[in-house]
């Protein structure tokens, strides 16, 4: 992707497909004096529906002030007349994540000194966990930590606790690093389509405790990894990013357990960077990612 300037936008948006939608987002860039510096668009011919990423910025002095209310406004013709489902978001604004983690943290640390490389374009306001491990490791990057102990009596009273620290917060987005605890519908639906978890799906027959262990012992050949968007269905919200590694007999549980720890850390990165940089966007059940 081409090298912009601080006042750049990401324009994406979906549609039911019909002729003109490129050219009228392009017409309305143009019009403006503001420059496409990166595009992708796609045609889903299941749903027929259209999606578009614009990534761009002004060409000029007045164009490099216009805020994102402004541009929004200048896209309200097309909007209106075919039907846009359309955001802008200025590329320099880093969404403010909450992580949530339980006693497992090889993707909690992972992510956390990824986005203290600026390798993830995110800030970290708050961590919250069920169990107080990792607080000294948050503590280690001077960031808020939060133990709130769960139980099936009072689930509903600590994700109470947890929505208003997101609402305190301006949280953009939830992304549970390993929370062993299934949200609750309403919480699910608090937070739709911006909450990320990450599981491992390429061990669909091992469910409970110790998946890797179990893989061990059926001899299994791939191991691997998904992270996707949280629904109140466990485990089957909009798929992000899927990665799988290959392993043999030779290999202990243990082994297996480190293969699968370093592909859900890959693979929970890559979800949470592509969701930060606005590529990922929902199809129905399904998601279109640019990447």
């Amino acid at each position: 992707m081409a090298a912009g300037k601080p006042n750049d936008h990401i324009l994406t948006l979906s549609c039911h497909d019909r002729p003109g939608i490129v050219h009228a987002v392009t017409g309305v860039l143009a019009k403006n004096n503001l420059n496409i510096l990166d595009s992708q668009q796609f045609f889903d011919p299941t749903s027929e529906r259209f999606f578009m990423r614009v990534h761009f910025g002004g060409h000029d002095e007045a164009s490099a002030k216009l805020d994102t209310a402004q541009l929004t406004g200048l896209f309200a013709e097309p909007v209106a007349d075919l039907k846009l489902d359309l955001q802008l978001r200025p590329v320099a604004k880093k969404p403010r994540v909450l992580i949530m983690v339980s006693k497992i943290g090889h993707c909690l640390n992972d992510l956390l000194f990824r986005q203290s490389t600026n390798q993830l374009p995110i800030e970290v306001p708050l961590i919250v966990s069920n169990h107080p491990d990792f607080k000294p490791l948050a503590e280690s990057y001077k960031i808020p930590f939060h133990h709130l102990p769960v139980s099936a009596d009072t689930k509903l009273q600590q994700e109470k606790q947890i929505l208003d620290l997101i609402a305190e917060n301006n949280i953009d987005l939830v992304v549970l690093a390993r929370y062993m605890q299934v949200l609750s519908p309403g919480l699910c639906s608090a937070m739709s389509g911006k909450i990320i978890n990450i599981h491992h799906s390429f061990l669909p027959s091992f469910k409970g405790a110790k998946p890797y262990h179990q893989a061990y012992e059926r001899g299994v050949k791939i191991i691997g990894a998904t992270a996707h968007f949280v629904t109140a269905d466990l485990d089957e919200g909009p798929i992000i990013e899927q990665r799988v590694v290959r392993v043999d007999h030779s290999m202990s549980p243990k082994e297996l357990t480190q293969e699968g720890s370093n592909v859900e850390s890959q693979v929970l990165a890559a979800a949470v960077k592509w969701t930060a940089e606005h590529r990922v966007i929902l199809n129905g059940h399904k998601t279109v990612v640019f990447n």
